[in-house]
């Protein structure tokens, strides 16, 4: 039982960094630099939790609005660069916090136990959940919670005039400055929310994993953030979370047995999606389908 719910809570932390990639991508913005974002916030709340013994809310939230706060920072030299630029950009931003966190060492002693991020060796003292009595299901359903309220406010920025107004620079940035939209606040406002919600997963990661090292945050998850909903479709946030539960559960989860094989499964299954799916395996057609036999 306890395999099936990380794996649920796996999904959910997956689900959200893929939303935070969604906003981005809605702008034309091909960004790796979630990965960063994650890490500030795995590292925040970790901190503050194990260090500072703050709770839970309070620490993940400090966590989600320092990671947001960098994306916010990022956001402006980024809009100086395109295409392949910004992706080495955004590449060389999350190496940069990964190795920040590598050489970080800072231990403290408390009722006899050295904890804190010891540097290399990782931060392997995050029990706030265990040495709480929390069990797995009720870790759950609190992880599950944020990802519903992520997901209900990415939804209905889709449906709202926010949602047309990042599609509009997407689809076309020259047409849509034209008609009065600010590009700058635009893009600046989409990494600045990606950051909060990438930061908000990586707190949450944290305390579901108990323990962190740089490994965790090297560019192939940078990479699953960005294919979650390249995969899934730019037009629904569904997509995202059907492509998490297709890659982490199947691929990841299910073909463990093949080792490394599933890297090129990975691999192959977006290339394919990029020529008969380019909008994703659920565009606008595809939804416009699965509504009409939802009527029916």
């Amino acid at each position: 039982m306890d395999f099936y719910l990380n794996l649920i809570n796996t999904i959910g932390i997956h689900t959200m960094l893929g939303l935070s990639a969604y906003l981005l991508l809605q702008t034309g913005q091909l960004s790796l630099a979630q990965a960063g974002f994650f890490a500030v916030g795995s590292y925040t709340a970790a901190i503050l939790t194990v260090i500072f013994q703050w709770n839970i809310f309070p620490a993940v939230l400090a966590a989600m609005f320092l990671a947001g706060f960098l994306a916010f920072l990022v956001g402006f030299p980024a809009l100086r660069v395109k295409g392949l630029t910004l992706v080495v950009a955004t590449i060389a931003f999350s190496e940069f916090v990964r190795m920040f966190f590598y050489n970080l060492k800072w231990r403290v002693t408390r009722n006899g136990e050295e904890i804190g991020p010891d540097g290399t060796m990782g931060f392997a003292e995050i029990r706030y959940f265990s040495d709480n009595g929390w069990s797995n299901l009720e870790v759950t359903f609190f992880l599950w919670t944020f990802v519903i309220i992520v997901m209900g406010i990415v939804w209905w920025s889709d449906n709202s005039r926010s949602g047309a107004v990042l599609r509009a620079v997407g689809e076309d940035e020259l047409a849509a400055s034209s008609v009065g939209i600010n590009l700058t606040v635009i893009k600046v406002s989409a990494m600045t929310a990606g950051g909060f919600i990438a930061g908000l997963a990586g707190g949450l990661y944290a305390h579901q994993v108990t323990s962190l090292d740089h490994h965790s945050f090297t560019v192939l998850l940078g990479t699953f953030a960005i294919a979650y909903p390249i995969l899934g479709g730019l037009s629904n946030v569904f997509g995202t979370l059907v492509a998490v539960i297709f890659i982490q559960g199947l691929l990841v989860e299910g073909l463990r047995f093949l080792g490394d094989w599933r890297m090129i499964l990975f691999g192959l299954l977006i290339v394919l999606a990029m020529n008969f799916k380019p909008l994703g395996l659920f565009d606008k057609h595809t939804i416009g389908i699965i509504k009409k036999v939802i009527r029916v």
